[in-house]
């Protein structure tokens, strides 16, 4: 490890995109510190603290709510645009070819629809936060102008952090946008040990062993389902082109067990965090019944079982839906006919792609129950010990394993690439 981390620093061109990766997250959380304006700090606190739907958004987040900066949003809008986007093509057969059928163009196309579709999801989602703030008096009461001109700047700063992300993507390692949240939880870290080891108490031990071995468990079992995989045995046939012969060799076609890797985590809490929102939203409106309607959904979303029932249920959707979004087996298949392959025993086009479906099915479902069990046994837990942290921490936990994970992948994908290169 300490090799690969000095060969990391060693090679120039890994190097440039280390360096250029730290610089873009010291930008994101140096936007994280600048607020908007007319924020009364001690009621935004006062407010945090006793809104559970809040506090988790600010986890999320990164803390960019702790002082209502800029960047409030977060990239938030832009993966709900991802998530629309990518239910559209089971809908329209038109946006699935474009994502699946046109390549590379294709996808940047793709993507570009994703980024127009941000800006009108971040005018909403920054509006209906911002009224809700300003009901509360966490934000003082702005004319038409002042609302006008907040809404435009967090939602300049959701585009902006969408901007970096993608150029982390493009120039840097590692995906940007997972980058992003990663490095907004990380940052809380520090803040939380230094809370935790000021309000020590020997009653509250039991309570940092049960977390500390939660987060063992997580940790193992993300790995575990990130690292797995089901080996295809792929034969090709030999061919005489000339005097040379091609072909006649054997490989394998890898199924991951969790081939969303981890989307489906970041989809899942996009998600639920929407019904918490919306009845916080409705609590002033002036009529009754939909009053009553906003104090059902934040206190259904309040009870911690029905909220990880609703957390297991969206992760294993997600997980299947991102992976059959991702892989296609018909596709896979033809590309291995073209190319003189087969499966061993399985007759080549549509039976090796019903093959490989069938293999994927069942490998996504184990994948998919571990990874919504590994979400929501922090729950159980706080039910059980009654403390909040846990279930943030679980979650934190979640989404730092798997985007360590997969950067760790890029980064040995980058070394392997230049050792071949000097051999």
């Amino acid at each position: 490890m300490f090799k690969k981390l000095s060969l990391l620093f060693t090679i120039p061109d890994l190097r440039r995109k280390v360096l250029f990766v730290a610089a873009m997250l010291v930008i994101f959380r140096i936007a994280a510190a600048i607020p908007i304006p007319g924020v009364d700090p001690a009621r935004l606190k006062s407010f945090l603290a006793g809104n559970q739907f809040f506090g988790l958004l600010n986890i999320f987040s990164g803390g960019v709510l702790d002082n209502l900066s800029i960047i409030m949003l977060g990239v938030g809008p832009y993966i709900t645009a991802t998530i629309i986007m990518q239910l559209l093509t089971m809908i329209f057969p038109r946006l699935k070819e474009i994502y699946h059928e046109e390549g590379e163009a294709g996808r940047q196309r793709f993507n570009q629809y994703s980024r127009l579709l941000t800006v009108p999801l971040g005018f909403l989602q920054g509006y209906g936060l911002l009224v809700l703030l300003s009901r509360q008096g966490v934000i003082v009461q702005p004319d038409l102008f002042g609302y006008f001109s907040n809404l435009a700047v967090i939602v300049a700063g959701t585009l902006f952090l969408m901007w970096i992300g993608e150029l982390i993507t493009e120039k840097g390692i590692g995906n940007g946008v997972s980058l992003i949240i990663f490095a907004g939880i990380v940052s809380q870290i520090p803040l939380t040990l230094r809370q935790e080891f000021f309000t020590f108490t020997p009653e509250k031990l039991p309570t940092y062993l049960a977390f500390l071995a939660v987060s063992i468990i997580v940790i193992a079992g993300v790995v575990v389902i990130s690292e797995g995989q089901r080996n295809i045995p792929v034969s090709y046939a030999k061919r005489i082109r000339g005097m040379r012969m091609y072909g006649g060799v054997s490989t394998h076609l890898p199924l991951r067990v969790n081939q969303a890797g981890v989307i489906p985590i970041i989809f899942a809490i996009s998600i639920i965090l929407f019904p918490g929102l919306i009845g916080s939203f409705l609590a002033g409106v002036p009529n009754p019944y939909i009053q009553e309607f906003s104090r059902f959904l934040i206190q259904v979303f309040n009870n911690q079982w029905i909220y990880g029932i609703f957390y297991f249920i969206l992760v294993f959707v997600f997980t299947y839906f991102y992976t059959a979004v991702t892989f296609d087996p018909k596709a896979i298949a033809d590309n291995i006919q073209k190319q003189g392959g087969f499966v061993l025993g399985i007759r080549p086009g549509r039976p090796t792609a019903e093959f490989l479906y069938a293999i994927l099915n069942r490998i996504t479902l184990a994948g998919a129950i571990f990874l919504g069990a590994i979400a929501v046994l922090p729950l159980l837990v706080q039910g059980i010990f009654g403390v909040q942290a846990l279930s943030l921490g679980g979650t934190s936990l979640l989404i730092v394993v798997s985007v360590v994970l997969e950067t760790v992948k890029q980064i040995d994908a980058q070394l392997v690439m230049r050792e071949y290169e000097n051999i």
